[in-house]
């Protein structure tokens, strides 16, 4: 594509073209534009959900008509306040962090966004809270798992999400195109590695629809089906 080039920010976007959509599209509050300007002064700044794909889960979350989230790595908390603007009417999004200083920076700036009743922050492993989730009433009743946590834990938390969710609940897995480093033979770490096995999991599971939307780094959605008549 004539122009087209990686941005760190959006994958075969240009620069302005990747403002194009921010500008004319992204309708952030005033809370979430000020915790994403602190954030992206942070030199870990990249982990941060970008706006467009925050506003597009939101969407995914009202078509659902959501009601139970679960989000795999909080960070500053930028992306738990897309999901949970979006909640239906007595919904809660419970996120899963295991950095203190995460979670502390998280809970002041939902405070400040007044989404702090709508979102219960735990901290400690993943893999455990979701567990202890499956055990608390969220067992198939869960609408929307969304994941962006360390990606050699993907195929563990699909399983694990796919156990909350409900027929026809959506999980989101960020990162799966990792800069154009799924293409590439050389690269073979660990984080790469289980990128593409995730992809490819989710592909040939009989138990679910997918595809991977190329919205930011790329972003593996899932649909849980419902199960076979008379099973």
């Amino acid at each position: 594509m004539p122009g087209a080039k990686f941005e760190r920010d959006g994958l075969c976007l240009s620069r302005a073209l990747l403002e194009y959509v921010r500008e004319s599209t992204v309708r952030e509050s005033e809370a979430q534009r000020q915790l994403r300007l602190e954030t992206a002064a942070l030199p870990d700044a990249a982990m941060m959900t970008p706006p467009e794909q925050g506003q597009l889960m939101a969407l995914l979350a009202r078509l659902l008509g959501a009601r139970r989230i679960v989000e795999v790595g909080t960070y500053t908390g930028y992306g738990t306040s897309w999901l949970a603007g979006a909640l239906a009417p007595g919904g809660r999004v419970v996120t899963c962090e295991i950095e203190p200083g995460h979670l502390e920076r998280a809970r002041r700036a939902w405070q400040r966004a007044g989404l702090a009743e709508r979102i219960e922050a735990r901290l400690g492993p993943a893999a455990r809270t979701l567990r202890e989730l499956a055990e608390q009433g969220w067992r198939g009743r869960t609408d929307l798992v969304f994941v962006d946590a360390d990606k050699t834990g993907y195929l563990t938390y699909y399983e694990l999400g796919l156990e909350l969710l409900r027929p026809g609940g959506l999980m989101l897995f960020d990162n799966v195109l990792w800069g154009g480093a799924v293409i590439d033979p050389a690269a073979q770490d660990p984080s790469t590695r289980a990128l593409r096995a995730i992809v490819r999991h989710a592909a040939a599971d009989p138990r679910v629809h997918c595809a991977v939307l190329t919205d930011g780094d790329g972003l593996l959605a899932v649909l849980k089906r419902p199960p076979p008549a008379g099973s």
